[in-house]
């Protein structure tokens, strides 16, 4: 099952954050998924909207962090993502770079055959 949460913001809108699988060959990577909307069932939609069907939100164990909310609140789209770090990974110094958000279209878009 996918760990997620939610914050509701002061103006009564909600982040809802996702660590969902990549739709990759392998299938071993995860990806965490920041939706911005006017509630949870609305976030939720916007996702299955995409093709995501099997996108649920159970609980709140894994709540965006407040940059992650600032993230999405400053993206048009409001609809943004990232690889999910590795928690069980431990890595020595800050020589790990931190992956930038993308656009939800560069996950969703289907790679081109090679020529």
């Amino acid at each position: 099952m996918a760990a997620g949460g939610f914050c509701k913001l002061p103006t009564g809108s909600v982040v809802v954050a996702l660590n969902l699988p990549r739709p990759a060959a392998d299938g071993t990577d995860c990806v965490r998924v920041l939706v911005h909307a006017r509630n949870r069932a609305r976030a939720l939609t916007r996702l299955r909207n995409l093709g995501l069907r099997a996108v649920y939100l159970r609980g709140n164990a894994a709540p965006p962090t407040p940059d992650e909310i600032t993230a999405v609140l400053h993206h048009p789209d409001g609809l943004i993502w990232r690889t999910a770090p590795d928690n069980a990974v431990v890595t020595a110094g800050p020589e790990l770079a931190q992956e930038l958000w993308h656009p939800i279209r560069a996950l969703l878009r289907r790679p081109t055959a090679p020529v």
